[in-house]
């Protein structure tokens, strides 16, 4: 089945914490122009879009004289936002997306389900968790993400524990996913649930 609408968004975001610009296009080519003022989190989505063929350009700024977590969760409700207005009824996509991402010594699982459910499911050994930030920070833009784009999201690290490796097989398998579950299947015309609906 071939799109009949334009998956294009823009979505804004502003608050007394942050102001989040995004343009998203779900059929891109995986071109990216992003500043978050959070150089690692930009890099996580540069990521993000060239494994998921996804163009984003994206504008963020936010109190990080006080922390990331502000700036990160509001970059994660923007984008869920964006995916889910994107996908509009939701007609003929996959709906579920599966993926391992191996990188040196680490393993991570992303499974992902265009539900209308929102939920997300953090699997790290709290050992793992509890020492690096960038997990924490990780953490609060999956669930912005998820509670805005009504996905059911599952991140399992299945072993590992070098800190950028994990993060980096985080965003690959989340854009592997994700271009799964919003890829168009050519067997089916209305949405993919047997109630007919995704919400």
């Amino acid at each position: 089945m071939k799109s009949t609408t334009d998956r294009k968004v823009r979505v804004e975001r502003k608050t007394k914490e942050t102001e989040v610009r995004i343009f998203l296009n779900l059929d891109g080519k995986g071109e990216s122009k992003i500043n978050t003022t959070y150089p690692f989190l930009d890099h996580m989505l540069s990521l993000f879009c060239y494994h998921g063929f996804f163009d984003l350009e994206m504008d963020a700024k936010g109190d990080t004289q006080v922390g990331y977590h502000h700036l990160v969760e509001d970059v994660g409700i923007c984008l869920g936002k964006a995916v889910k207005n994107s996908l509009g009824e939701k007609k003929g996509i996959r709906r579920y997306g599966n993926c391992f991402v191996p990188m040196d010594d680490v393993l991570v699982q992303v499974a992902l389900d265009i539900s209308g459910r929102p939920l997300l499911v953090f699997n790290f050994p709290s050992k793992v968790e509890s020492r690096a930030s960038e997990l924490e920070l990780a953490k609060e833009f999956f669930q912005g993400f998820s509670s805005h784009s009504g996905i059911t999201l599952h991140i399992n690290l299945c072993y590992g524990d070098g800190v950028h490796h994990l993060m980096e097989a985080i965003f690959k398998a989340f854009a592997l996913s994700l271009d799964e579950a919003t890829s168009w299947e050519k067997r089916r015309r209305g949405v993919p649930s047997t109630k007919e609906t995704l919400e």
